[in-house]
């Protein structure tokens, strides 16, 4: 690839941060492409009938079937119901791109354990949703969006979807998601895949849900399931979890198993909860993280990993906790400026001690060498990923290319392929170029950093604005940069949490509480702390479009 070449891709990447989802209608998609707002999404948001489970927690949930006035068997139904009421009609955001056909029969089974041994744990009975590039070996499909991996079932569960069912969990489908985790162009609009269509967020119809963990983060917001499960390469799990006003969090990288996802980077990306609190984001992650043979990265001797995560929430997390204003961060959106402030005397009023500003010299000077790093990884990954399944339809990167030449109307009708022209372009993970870039970026995120400002100023966590609020979703042009904070984090490999922080005209923001690698714990009593001295999360009203006569 000419330098020519690589300096676009570069430019490409940094203007918009890629963001990176009824039984008896089967394993088939249930998502015809949404190509503009529905007719029905012009309805008020008096249209939409309360719902029984809206913003229930897990714990709820476990005392309702504890009691027995819910099964998991009542609890998976009335979701596949919302589910038929307002993701396929009414304002028909479209989260959801298959639905398991086997879901009802679990729970049945569930329940029966339950009655016969008693519950396995926090998890068991809970419907949960995943994002469509989380292989599951059943009767749905794992396709990452795309058409051209359309029939296609996995042979074997991957990690995180092994995981959920041991726990006892039902996993009730899969959600939309930027296609190929939006990383196939320059110009996509999150959230729109070839074979889900858009998914529109649940605050206002017209606004995108960001990507590429779309579908997990209006689902979770639109009370659609108890729990849900994105994945993040680069603001994948924390962009849609600020765009529709939940928590999500992005785990350190080897905390919970990527075996079985379909990839971009084995460097950055990972799997975790998306939920509408951080209690039941802790217990999500409690029953993800976990070692597995079939991915080194959990098995590296630097792991740490707690059984219980929910044994870190603590209301009084935020007192005398030291945390660094990351103020380069913050600069992205003007809006954002009152939203922050007042997050930041929340935590002073907490207790917190807050170390502002701190600088972190190495931010912005890694965006290149990033692209680079997951231009390569994707393109061997990938085909490492595709190699193991002889039922697979497409067997490499090349293969998907030609593909989605062949099927143009289909894949191409709205932006293009030139991220995965570029990736296609590479060559081995041997490659100078390759091992060079990766060695930087783990030199500028990590030592000389999030590590290095930690140490200087003896921080337990650093904050940023997760992003801006919700841009208008555009098929033409695609995305519209409102900024974002995730970058540090995502290529240090570092967890990161985002928690609801406030609006701007009606659409939700958030904030990021990110730090050190298995720094988990620490981040869970921070967020959780936050969350309890503030309780900004407001369920959506699915109104058609913002109003704008309001600020909040």
């Amino acid at each position: 690839m000419s330098p020519k070449h690589d300096e676009h891709a570069t430019s490409e990447l940094s203007r918009r941060k890629f963001l990176g989802s009824a039984a008896a209608m089967g394993a088939a998609s249930l998502a015809m492409p949404a190509l503009a707002l529905p007719r029905s999404a012009q309805s008020s948001a008096t249209d939409v009938k309360p719902f029984e489970l809206d913003e229930v927690t897990v714990a709820d949930l476990q005392d309702g079937m504890k009691s027995g006035k819910f099964t998991s068997h009542s609890i998976a139904q009335k979701y596949l119901d919302r589910i038929a009421e307002i993701d396929k009609q009414g304002p028909a955001i479209n989260a959801i791109i298959e639905l398991n056909p086997d879901a009802l029969s679990i729970a049945d089974a569930l329940d029966a354990e339950r009655k016969a041994k008693g519950p396995r744990g926090p998890m068991h009975g809970i419907p949960v949703l995943i994002k469509d590039n989380i292989g599951t070996a059943d009767r749905m499909m794992t396709t990452a969006g795309s058409l051209a991996l359309s029939g296609f079932t996995p042979t074997k569960d991957s990690g995180v979807a092994r995981r959920l069912r041991e726990s006892g969990a039902v996993i009730l489908g899969k959600t939309n998601l930027s296609e190929w985790a939006n990383f196939r162009s320059s110009h996509s609009s999150s959230g729109w895949s070839g074979r889900g269509g858009q998914t529109h967020n649940p605050y206002a119809i017209d606004r995108n849900p960001c990507g590429s963990s779309s579908g997990s983060g209006a689902a979770a917001s639109a009370n659609l399931a108890a729990i849900t499960v994105g994945t993040e390469t680069d603001g994948s799990i924390v962009c849609p979890s600020s765009a529709n006003g939940v928590v999500g969090i992005k785990p350190t990288v080897g905390l919970v198993s990527r075996a079985g996802i379909i990839p971009i980077s084995h460097s950055q990306d990972t799997a975790g909860p998306i939920c509408r609190t951080v209690a039941d984001a802790a217990a999500l992650l409690s029953a993800l993280a976990g070692v597995d043979p079939d991915d080194a990265a959990t098995r590296a001797p630097s792991r740490k990993a707690s059984a219980d995560y929910t044994k870190f929430l603590d209301r009084g997390g935020l007192r005398g906790a030291r945390i660094g204003v990351v103020r380069k961060s913050f600069d992205f959106s003007e809006k954002l400026a009152p939203v922050m402030k007042a997050a930041l005397d929340a935590m002073k009023s907490e207790g917190a001690v807050l170390v502002d500003p701190v600088a972190i010299d190495t931010l912005g000077k890694f965006d290149g060498s990033e692209n680079i790093v997951l231009q390569y990884e994707f393109k061997a990954d990938l085909n490492k990923y595709l190699a193991q399944f002889s039922n697979a339809p497409v067997h490499s990167l090349k293969e998907i290319i030609e593909f989605n030449d062949r099927n143009h109307d289909k894949e191409i009708l709205y932006f293009g392929q030139d991220i995965m022209v570029h990736c296609e372009a590479r060559g081995p993970l041997t490659d100078k170029v390759y091992v060079d870039a990766l060695a930087k970026n783990h030199l500028l995120a990590r030592q000389e950093g999030i590590d290095a400002v930690m140490d200087q100023h003896k921080l337990d966590a650093l904050i940023a604005p997760t992003a801006g609020p919700s841009w208008l979703t555009d098929l033409v042009n695609g995305d519209h940069d409102t900024g974002g904070s995730s970058s540090l984090a995502a290529v240090a490999g570092y967890p990161n949490i985002n928690v609801p922080a406030g609006f701007i005209f009606g659409l939700p923001v958030g904030i990021s509480f990110f730090g050190r690698a298995w720094s988990e714990p620490t981040l869970i009593k921070i967020a959780y702390g936050f969350e309890q001295a503030t309780h900004f999360r407001k369920p959506p009203r699915f109104l058609r479009t913002v109003n704008l006569e309001t600020q909040s």
